[in-house]
């Protein structure tokens, strides 16, 4: 059998370069996927790889063309003549102008892959690709060093060594080339506060207190975590803050929950916007009464309008996680021009222990965390997304309010915007604060753009479980400077008992 021209090159340059540091079947294998899936598959490559990346000509040139297509209208199909009217207009027509590129194309098209193998092709070409260049600034560097005389100082051989490590860092943080003048286009930037205050602070979590606290909501490219024990109502309140969003700011939410399921969230939120008990939604008894019948379907017309998402991600890997994200930040919120995505939440309930390619078996726990920590850190900075994370706390926390009660708490405490408490109030913190103020309490500790509070403070957070709703109230320390504050603080009459099997 004729094999096929880029085939033919292909296995020239294997053949003449032992060390070629490429991989042409991973190379046609992304190719194939974004045919076979389109923008779903291209939105999950696009970060990671570039036409730079393809070390064949007429793979360059696909790639090229594919986004183009993509970028511009990324419900379009990729095919043939989707990428020969795309090689047209980028003048490119010459790499499929013979019969035999043309068959290559056609075969690409053809080639079967898996959806959730592509990425994996594609972060392989791009290892392959970093290699390169690190190969590239060594042999550079190598050039260098066979060109000494010995008259120089050990420092001068050392650093060349050193300036090719430094130049090749360079080449992967291109964005970031040089030092930018603090004060460059300064009227602008005052002008856009003026204007769009509120794009440069955060997102209200709905609790103007703990918004105040961490430095006004949830910013962009930032990672905000919340600590708990378990059966303290992590969930409800992950599921609170998110319908607040969604609802009120008519922004669009994205709930990862790696142990609850959709039918769990739905019975939740039903019964936060109703007020009517979980208990009553999931065993249909809220028929019986026409009041609750009508405020049950009132919430599910206002969830119905929401752009609040869910998905369960129990037994998914951590890169596969990212992935899910990214092809949400692409189907259902968009991309801005440069790649960065529009205003949406990413809610993560909640980071623990999880299977992960880039994870050994041999690794600790808090080894495991920092480095899922990093991944979402990286992933909010690139795509200049919040994240609210929650994590469960040691045993430590619960009698501590403090850092050292997250597992991996160094490289979470380092990398996320503000680190936060949420628990159950002590029988004595209840006592003092006046039953009517709440039952459990949320407690910033670290919070890099806010003020955050005083040492041994916390705001009041009363926990409704019965219908899966949490409402703030005040400091405490603004309650003692007021004596008559819990007369002023949650109305709590009337309400069933709490039922911590509703509690996550």
């Amino acid at each position: 059998m004729q094999r096929l021209p880029s085939e033919r090159s292909e296995r020239v340059m294997e053949q003449q370069n032992n060390f070629n540091l490429s991989d042409t079947a991973a190379e046609r294998a992304v190719l194939a996927g974004i045919f076979s899936y389109g923008s779903t598959a291209y939105f999950d490559v696009a970060d990671i790889v570039s036409e730079k990346t393809f070390t064949v000509d007429s793979n360059m040139a696909i790639y090229k063309c594919i986004k183009h297509v993509l970028e511009d209208d990324d419900t379009s199909q990729i095919d043939m003549p989707t990428i020969l009217s795309a090689a047209s207009e980028l003048n490119l027509s010459s790499f499929f102008d013979k019969k035999d590129e043309i068959k290559y194309l056609d075969a690409v098209g053809r080639f079967p892959v898996n959806l959730e193998n592509v990425r994996k092709f594609a972060a392989k070409i791009r290892k392959l690709e970093i290699a390169r260049l690190l190969d590239n600034q060594l042999e550079q560097a190598k050039g260098k060093i066979q060109n000494l005389k010995g008259d120089e100082t050990v420092n001068h051989i050392l650093g060349i060594a050193e300036d090719a490590i430094f130049d090749f860092g360079n080449l992967l943080n291109q964005e970031n080339e040089n030092p930018e003048l603090l004060g460059k286009d300064i009227r602008s930037y005052i002008q856009s506060l003026e204007e769009n205050p509120s794009e440069l602070m955060g997102i209200s979590t709905g609790y103007p207190v703990y918004d105040e606290a961490i430095g006004g909501g949830l910013r962009r490219g930032t990672v905000n975590v919340i600590g708990a024990r378990p059966k303290t109502g992590k969930t409800l309140l992950s599921d609170n803050i998110g319908m607040h969003i969604a609802s009120e700011l008519n922004i669009p939410v994205l709930n990862l929950d790696t142990e609850m399921t959709a039918e769990d969230h739905k019975h939740r939120s039903l019964a936060a916007l109703s007020e009517v008990s979980i208990n009553d939604i999931e065993t249909g008894t809220f028929k019986e009464v026409p009041d609750k019948r009508e405020r049950v379907y009132r919430a599910g017309d206002k969830l119905d309008a929401m752009p609040y998402y869910h998905r369960s991600i129990g037994g998914v890997s951590f890169e596969e996680q990212l992935a899910i994200i990214r092809r949400w930040l692409a189907r259902e919120v968009g991309l801005n021009d440069d790649g960065t995505a529009k205003q949406c939440v990413i809610i993560y309930d909640y980071l623990k222990l999880m299977t992960s390619d880039s994870i050994s078996n041999s690794m600790a726990e808090f080894q495991v965390l920092g480095f899922m920590m990093t991944g979402l850190h990286n992933f909010a900075l690139r795509y200049k997304v919040p994240v609210l994370s929650f994590i469960q706390l040691n045993r430590d926390g619960i009698n501590r309010e403090s850092t050292d009660a997250a597992s991996g708490s160094d490289r979470i405490i380092w990398l996320c915007s503000n680190f936060s408490i949420f628990k159950k109030k002590s029988d004595e913190e209840i006592a003092e604060d006046g039953a009517g103020n709440g039952n459990r309490k949320l407690v910033p500790i670290v919070a890099r753009h806010g003020g955050g509070l005083e040492d041994g403070d916390y705001i009041n957070m009363h926990m409704k479980g019965w219908c899966a709703k949490i409402e703030e109230g005040k400091t405490a320390s603004e309650l003692r400077r007021n004596s008559g504050s819990s007369e002023q603080g949650f109305v709590v009459e009337g309400e069933e008992d709490e039922d911590d099997e509703f509690l996550f």
